[in-house]
């Protein structure tokens, strides 16, 4: 069975900024975050079963690493209101309630804690031959996938993808997907890549070089490439440099955190196996956040199931 690492932020803001999810306290406050995410997780649990499951959750929007590398990073996201941040809060507790385990971060992405912790998962041999699976819809996390068992889950469209299927999508393998963000940049994140370099000369450079590095070894030879304005590729690059280099470093998932203050990076990782619903937990914490006491109810019950199927 495979260990399911899951980035979190996909499945909250989608069902928060939804049309088609509307939740309302009792008082009438939104609730459609909390209660797209705990359906989201409810559904998981019991279609998967798994074993070990992570649950990473981002809490560094401008605060983190990447934004003191450049202020331009992720610069057209908003800070959430107070409402949302309180449903982001229920989000984190209720991971642990429903039996996972949860981590954040104010200086590390929900990227780098999956990756930190595949990394780890792989060199204390905890996966014993089984794979990892990563539930997101973020193209970036493919740059972790190793083996030809590990996918990449776009899970609401129940699409899973393995290296050979995203080199086959994107044209570079996993391994080269922060070099080809170097190149070309991600508008959704404020990665600028180099001005004027589009997705076809980024991949038609990294499947004739190796990485960016390969690429910079070999600039005079890049005017021989059969590239459409090839002859001003390799100036193109070398006045934008820095930039391309900085675009890899925002695009790489850090997969070494070493933090004694990031308990991502220190969690025994046996302590990551899936425990019990928490039901009485549950209840209260549904209570707390003012859900419909018949909503309240039908989670309690498809909690204890969950904890049936496990028995």
């Amino acid at each position: 069975m495979p260990a399911y690492l899951i980035d979190a932020s996909i499945y909250i803001f989608q069902a928060h900024f939804s049309p088609y999810v509307e939740c309302l306290d009792r008082d009438g406050e939104d609730l459609s975050a909390l209660y797209g995410f705990s359906q989201f997780l409810l559904q998981f649990l019991r279609r998967e079963n798994p074993d070990l499951a992570v649950v990473a959750l981002d809490e560094s929007l401008f605060c983190g690493f990447r934004h003191s590398l450049c202020d331009q990073y992720k610069s057209n996201r908003e800070l959430p209101d107070a409402n949302l941040a309180a449903q982001l809060n229920g989000c984190a507790e209720l991971c642990g309630i429903l039996g996972l385990a949860g981590f954040g971060s104010r200086n590390y992405e929900a990227d780098d804690i999956i990756g930190t912790l595949a990394q780890r998962l792989r060199d204390e041999g905890v996966l014993a031959g089984d794979s990892i699976a990563i539930l997101s819809r973020d193209k970036d996390l493919a740059q972790l996938l190793k083996t030809e068992q590990d996918v990449l889950w776009d899970y609401q469209r129940n699409l899973r993808r393995n290296a050979v299927e995203i080199r086959a999508e994107f044209g570079v393998t996993p391994a080269q997907i922060p070099d080809y963000l170097g190149l070309v940049g991600d508008a959704v994140d404020r990665i600028g890549g180099v001005p004027g370099l589009g997705p076809v000369k980024g991949r038609a450079l990294l499947q004739t070089f190796s990485c960016l590095d390969d690429i910079y070894a070999n600039l005079q030879a890049i005017a021989g490439l059969p590239l459409r304005g090839a002859s001003r590729l390799g100036e193109l690059l070398e006045t934008h440099r820095e930039q391309a280099y900085l675009s890899r470093t925002l695009a790489t998932i850090v997969v070494d955190v070493a933090d004694q203050n990031e308990p991502f990076s220190v969690v025994a990782l046996d302590s990551l196996q899936r425990k019990p619903v928490d039901t009485s937990s549950l209840a209260e914490f549904l209570q707390r956040y003012k859900f419909d006491p018949r909503f309240c109810d039908s989670m309690v019950r498809a909690a204890s199931r969950l904890n049936e199927a496990r028995d």
